[in-house]
């Protein structure tokens, strides 16, 4: 009988990784696939960069939403067919 090394490494997340790994772990199954094809999409964009994952908003970020919102709440809606 032969015997198989395995190595397990163990990382530490942090606690907003933590928090999008319970996040995408409570949604339905094909939107947390779509999620993780999303973050693999941007990773290949990164080509070995490293992407800051960051979890505040810029004042400008904040305006931009705002107002895609406003547009969005502005425009007429379709009724239910």
């Amino acid at each position: 009988m032969h015997r198989i090394a395995a190595t397990i490494e163990i990382v530490a997340l942090t606690v907003q990784e933590e928090l999008l790994i319970k996040t995408v772990r409570s949604l339905p199954a094909v939107e947390a696939q779509r999620i993780l094809n999303w973050a693999k999409q941007l990773a290949s964009l990164a080509k070995e960069r490293p992407i800051e994952w960051s979890d505040t908003w810029t004042p400008e970020d904040l305006s931009d939403a705002t107002a895609a919102s406003i547009l969005h709440f502005e425009e007429p809606q379709c009724p239910a067919d």
